[in-house]
């Protein structure tokens, strides 16, 4: 584990070199995003059904290093890659950069016991280790804010971590992989249930709310 730390740490330390530019920019960038991720509660159907995620208020480094692992193919979405690509650098810490700062930080909370169910698999998986113990506030900026995310796309992008060989699912994280192989399926909704339940930053805000 203080190995896996150490190479997840190194990579946060390259995603944060990329920093946010423009996010009035980004706004101008964002009309192929906002048909998904301004439109509360709007359901993704291939190549997997779930909700797309709030990206709002997330950790602007991590949308960099996502739409980038997008670009590059190493996350398999034949939407996401198709927008991705058609992105450079700039475009890319733009769009990070408005998406971010489109839902304010809340304050900070002390994180209450996760339930007697979960608890063993948090620790199994070392979650809290990279992510928080709130969820809310990653110990690097690269990692994302998973704090009441939606919990179909939880599961969806924990599963996706563990699935090899697919041309059109998977994330080719390899330490991820690694923790989420030992799981089932019914453990990883667990998880995801659980995450979804607490609050956080992330939000969908309606694309008429900054027109």
């Amino acid at each position: 584990m203080i190995k896996a730390a150490t190479v997840l740490l190194a990579l946060a330390g390259m995603a944060s070199a990329v920093q946010a530019q423009d996010a009035s920019a980004g706004r101008a960038k964002a009309a192929m995003c906002m048909g998904c991720h301004n439109i509360p509660g709007y359901q993704a159907s291939f190549p997997l059904v779930h909700k797309v995620p709030k990206i709002a208020g997330q950790n602007p480094d991590y949308l960099v290093a996502a739409l980038t692992a997008y670009r590059k193919g190493e996350r398999k979405h034949p939407t996401m890659r198709a927008v991705a690509a058609s992105l450079n650098d700039r475009d890319i810490a733009d769009l990070a950069a408005f998406y971010a700062g489109l839902a304010p930080a809340a304050a900070a909370a002390t994180a209450a016991a996760a339930p007697a169910a979960v608890a063993p698999l948090l620790e199994r998986g070392a979650c809290s280790s990279c992510h928080g113990a709130d969820f809310n506030r990653p110990i690097a900026p690269a990692y994302p804010k998973l704090a009441g995310q939606h919990r179909d796309y939880l599961l969806a992008a924990l599963r996706a971590y563990g699935t090899e060989r697919h041309p059109q699912i998977g994330r080719a994280n390899p330490i991820m992989s690694a923790q989420v192989k030992p799981f089932t399926v019914a453990e990883l909704q667990t998880i995801a249930d659980y995450v979804a339940s607490l609050p956080g930053d992330v939000r969908t805000v309606p694309e008429s709310r900054f027109r």
